[in-house]
């Protein structure tokens, strides 16, 4: 599990609100020893992201694991429609989402619209012809999107879908491979967009919608959650 950093620390205890907060939460939620398929009798706002589980397995993997939270019914269907709050107003064609855990999420978004999805992939598994696009993930790796050429189309209406954005780079191709199709991007949404430079410029440059609040966003760019110490043996 990752440990927090002195000056996070530091950064908490000038901040007494975010203690409460989740002191809060925790005693409402009834989800002490976050039991993963739990429904707390008074949903919070954004309840569900305490089902995320921290790293254990050292620094060659994301921080936490965001999708515990789709093993719980009731916090996959609340996450979506907080991300679609935004887009109520929106005229939506298509659901695009990442490959891969943005297939998941994507896939739940687009059934909650009633709208088709199509899988933006990691190039060298579609079996038609295809446009790449090159782009670094969150770990720095050199990799190759893909996506089929016979669906995206000028004046098509495309809302792109990841679990997580971190530096923003999987994100900024996906939008590429879908504009210069001639598609329209309506926005982007992930559970959260932490405040990179590759977030800010998503967030200012694209409408959006993430589950983080405020509150939580300072804990989401020092990446270490106060929920994760119920995951503490």
């Amino acid at each position: 599990m990752k440990t927090p950093t002195l000056q996070y620390m530091t950064y908490l205890n000038f901040i007494p609100n975010t203690r409460r907060y989740w002191a809060s939460f925790q005693k409402s939620s009834g989800l002490s020893r976050m039991d993963v398929l739990a429904v707390p009798q008074k949903r919070e706002e954004g309840w569900y992201l305490s089902l995320m589980a921290p790293n254990t397995k050292g620094p060659k993997f994301a921080w936490l694991d965001p999708s515990r939270l789709y093993c719980n019914s009731q916090a996959l269907t609340d996450c979506v429609q907080d991300l679609l709050k935004p887009f109520k107003n929106e005229t939506i064609d298509l659901v695009a989402g990442i490959d891969a855990m943005g297939f998941i999420l994507g896939s739940a978004v687009a059934i909650s619209l009633g709208k088709g999805f199509l899988a933006i992939r990691k190039a060298g598994h579609l079996c038609v012809q295809t446009l790449t696009q090159d782009y670094s993930d969150y770990s720095g790796r050199d990799k190759l999107m893909e996506v089929r050429v016979d669906v995206l189309k000028p004046g098509l209406r495309v809302l792109i879908v990841d679990q997580w954005i971190e530096t923003g780079g999987t994100m900024k191709a996906a939008i590429k491979l879908v504009e210069s199709q001639g598609a329209t991007v309506v926005g982007i949404a992930a559970v959260a967009i932490e405040n990179s430079e590759g977030g800010k410029w998503l967030k200012e440059n694209y409408k959006y919608s993430h589950c983080i609040s405020n509150k939580l966003q300072s804990q989401i760019d020092s990446q270490y959650l106060e929920s994760f110490k119920n995951f503490s043996s």
